[in-house]
């Protein structure tokens, strides 16, 4: 059964779990020097369209800085392991997997100067439950003790760690739901001091930081440059950054042998979801339409193209990333001649045009993406017709009204996913989702009973088997594609140590990099 404590994590003989909260890079042989600027620019964001009554708060912030100012109770480390954070110990209360017991760490501040417990984990939670949908399953939250939090779920879920280390999962001070994580007040290595919507945000060291000695830095400062690649490594040539995040693999292949600059990547960091809308009168109500568009896509082509061949995946079809030891290669391959005999089948003999596929620059290389999917598709009769649409406002205008008898239907859309555990990926197709188009019937049906069978089993093994089946169901129905992913790549000038990437773009940690003097 999960349980996470520290006794538990040293017991494991694991290194890299004997020391939870030490990222990989803080074993290094130098010694960090204290003080310093670090200017970052950011390429993607997943967050919504900030103003200035809520740039301050966890959700309208840019998510790769959301740990900068905010704790969760759980990280997920760099090999996507769940370690703790402030909880000293999570387990689960009975059989059931549906109560849980956290415990959080003595002496904790918020940047106001108040001890976080657990009136403060109830609180945040309330907020999260009702705004972030993997937090939806918690149906309240109790505080046992000052430090001791139970949380009782809809069902059981024998990954509910995963889920306390989300970005949308920060623990903030208490206050009404109205009202909450509006100030930016974090118990974070980093404080906020400036915020410009939608643009900056502009951080200093939080001196009673609890990991004490961190962080070494004496301010942070994140830029948003969406779509903005050549001006950010522009700005990061000329000094004004220290570092870009996201960028794309032909961009760090150019500046991997440029002697002022290190890249550091990490395997497995992202896909594309294309939600495929089902509502009535969508061609993609048709099974049969659906498999086709999956088998006439050339997905080698976008992994040669897109992320020169190397450092990129194949997809299937489902939010599990080829890295993930849960995943399963879709069956088959391309098929440009099963795509066309399907879409006779379905009364298209002479091809089908699927009318506009939106796209957003979430990451640099979208656009270049979905053309080579676009021309790839050609070959099998299928017309797309490709929009690009900008970030602020993207989700409301891609996702539509979620009761569909209103008439404002979701999109045929894409979005960026991260990497995370399979309860999470898997429990995006479920219906009540945008990314898998509202997907219902039969096979939707079986799909969830077995996720429900996944998340109440305790043997690791097993579930990866339940697993394996609910791909199963995905290859056979293709709710939602997913084409191919990408590994994450940021670049930094050699004076910045001991910044590494991270799979998950959000679980970056800020407290350990330091800033080598020069000249």
């Amino acid at each position: 059964m999960f349980r996470l404590s520290r006794r538990s994590l040293l017991a494991s003989g694991s290194a890299a779990l004997a020391m939870p909260l030490v990222p990989r890079f803080a074993l290094a042989e130098e010694t960090p020097v204290r003080g310093g600027t670090l200017a970052i620019a950011q390429l993607s964001a997943n967050r919504r369209s900030a103003d200035a009554t809520n740039s301050r708060h966890p959700y309208f912030i840019v998510d790769a800085n959301t740990r900068a100012q905010w704790n969760c109770l759980t990280w997920v480390d760099e090999n996507l392991q769940v370690q703790l954070e402030v909880a000293t110990k999570i387990e689960p209360a009975d059989a059931t997997l549906a109560v849980w017991d956290v415990t959080i760490r003595e002496g904790v501040s918020f940047h106001n100067g108040k001890e976080m417990d657990s009136a403060d984990v109830a609180a945040s939670f309330d907020y999260h439950r009702q705004n972030a949908p993997f937090a939806r399953q918690i149906t309240r939250i109790e505080p046992v003790s000052k430090y001791v939090a139970r949380f009782f779920l809809d069902a059981g879920n024998a990954e509910f760690p995963y889920i306390l280390a989300e970005y949308n999962s920060v623990i903030m001070p208490a206050a009404p739901v109205e009202t909450i994580g509006m100030d930016g007040i974090g118990s974070g290595p980093f404080r906020i001091v400036e915020s410009d919507p939608n643009r900056s945000l502009i951080m200093e060291r939080f001196e009673s930081y609890w990991d004490q000695g961190t962080p070494y830095l004496d301010r942070l400062e994140v830029y948003n440059r969406e779509g903005q690649q050549e001006a950010a490594l522009n700005g990061l040539r000329s000094g004004q950054f220290d570092a870009v995040l996201n960028i794309d693999a032909r961009a760090a292949v150019q500046l991997s042998n440029d002697p002022d600059f290190d890249i550091e990547s990490k395997q497995g960091g992202y896909s594309f979801v294309i939600q495929l809308p089902k509502h009535p009168g969508s061609p993609f109500e048709d099974k049969r339409v659906r498999q086709a568009f999956a088998f006439a896509i050339d997905r080698e082509a976008i992994v040669r193209v897109a992320y020169g061949g190397k450092y990129g995946w194949v997809g299937n079809d489902s939010h599990l990333m080829a890295v993930d030891p849960n995943f399963v290669p879709r069956p088959g391959g391309r098929d440009v001649a099963k795509a066309k005999a399907l879409l006779a089948e379905a009364g298209h003999p002479n091809g089908i045009d699927l009318g506009t596929l939106y796209w957003s620059p979430q990451l640099p290389e979208a656009g270049l993406y979905f053309q080579v999917l676009q021309q790839s598709v050609k070959e099998a009769g299928i017309t797309l017709t490709l929009e690009e649409r900008p970030n602020d406002g993207y989700i409301q205008f891609r996702s539509g009204e979620a009761d569909l008898s209103k008439g404002k239907y979701h999109k045929l859309a894409m979005t960026a996913v991260g990497n995370r555990n399979p309860g999470i990926s898997l429990f995006r197709m479920r219906n009540a989702y945008v990314e898998a188009g509202h997907w219902q019937g039969e096979a939707q049906d079986r799909y969830m009973a077995l996720y429900q069978k996944a998340m109440v089993e305790p043997d690791a093994g097993k579930r990866k088997a339940i697993y394996a089946d609910m791909q199963q169901i995905l290859f056979e129905e293709v709710p939602a594609i997913l084409p191919a992913g990408g590994d994450t790549f940021l670049v930094k000038r050699k004076s910045v140590r001991a910044m590494t990437y991270h799979p998950q773009i959000w679980s970056i940690r800020y407290e350990r990099i330091w800033k080598q003097a020069t000249a």
